[in-house]
């Protein structure tokens, strides 16, 4: 009997995914997955992370016709601004597909669907022993590693980080494991402190007092964290900014200091390995790591909320609001 439930289970196509279909509005809709190609596996998903920066980013709607090719999460379906079917932070269990990966627990950059189809190639095996809970984090790990490659970071090096999101925790996480790095965090919530010191980091609510960094991230997606950004700068230091803005502009402070203090701002975007690593990392190489680095069970820390797949739908303005609380949402599947 067991072992008939198991097939009948596998045969199973039916899915439901979320997708976004208006300003602030996202429904669950059905559909049915064909049989899994010869290249393919089928994977039943156990956890999602919402990526709060870039979805807020898609939830409000993302006009500009220039999204519609950069943008593209690898499952995505549907183009911006709407009806759109987004995400790219997803755990969960291969349950048909290639041998070698059947049973498995994989990451996947694909969206909030209690089932999906996926090349196998898409599929990355966690590290034995890493939750799947935690494993959502892969994505946003991944971002960090990358910027603290496109800075080049190094030890000793004095360093801030302005934003205590997700993703400037992680930074910071990181870049506090450098031997004999100074690191502190800005950011006005101050509930973010206790996270930061945990990770090894100064924190500080605002930018008064903090300059000579050598290195600083920009990841607060803000003007004013931006300037903060700049004025904690010492003599020719770098700033990355990692902020995404989506179709609105930002003021950037360049008059006064910048120019004959000789500072540099440098993009860092995921979506390509950092030109120092790219000769012999590829996008597989650096995911595995960023799941291999998950395994602290202190960034357990950073996920401050479930919330179930079937509601939401309902969750999402609140999650996705301007100064919505707490730091990382997983969405939980039955």
């Amino acid at each position: 009997m067991a072992a008939a439930d198991a097939s009948k289970c596998l045969d199973r196509t039916e899915s439901r995914a979320l997708w976004t279909v208006g300003p602030g509005a996202a429904a669950l809709r059905a559909e049915e997955l064909a049989p899994p190609a010869s290249d393919e596996a089928r994977v039943i998903t156990l956890w999602s992370a919402i990526s709060r920066g870039t979805e807020r980013l898609v939830f409000q709607g993302l006009a500009d016709p220039v999204h519609r090719a950069r943008m593209r999460a690898p499952l995505q379906q549907g183009d911006f601004p709407f009806p759109v079917k987004y995400g790219y932070c997803a755990v969960g269990r291969v349950e048909a597909g290639p041998e070698a990966l059947n049973g498995r627990l994989v990451f996947a950059l694909a969206p909030h669907q209690t089932r999906f189809n996926a090349p196998a190639s898409m599929l990355t095996p966690l590290p034995e022993g890493l939750p799947p809970r935690r494993a959502t984090l892969a994505a946003n790990m991944e971002t960090a590693l990358n910027a603290l490659w496109d800075g080049s970071a190094g030890p000793g090096d004095r360093i801030v980080v302005v934003g205590a999101g997700l993703v400037g925790l992680l930074v910071a996480y990181l870049a506090a494991r450098l031997p004999g790095a100074e690191v502190t965090v800005i950011d006005p919530d101050t509930s973010r402190a206790g996270l930061a010191r945990a990770f090894g980091s100064a924190f500080a609510s605002s930018g008064e007092g903090i300059a000579d960094a050598d290195l600083v991230f920009h990841t607060s997606g803000s003007a004013a964290g931006l300037a903060t950004a700049l004025a904690s700068c010492g003599e020719e230091a770098r700033m990355v900014e990692m902020s995404w803005y989506g179709d609105k502009g930002v003021n950037a402070q360049l008059g006064g200091a910048f120019h004959h203090r000789r500072l540099q701002i440098v993009s860092s975007q995921v979506g390509m390995v950092s030109p120092s690593r790219r000769p012999r990392w590829s996008h597989r190489r650096r995911l595995e790591k960023a799941l291999a680095l998950l395994a602290d069970h202190a960034l357990d820390a950073l996920i401050t909320e479930e919330v179930a797949f079937d509601d939401l739908p309902q969750a999402l303005p609140r999650i996705l609001a301007d100064g919505a609380e707490g730091i990382a949402t997983v969405v939980r599947y039955k």
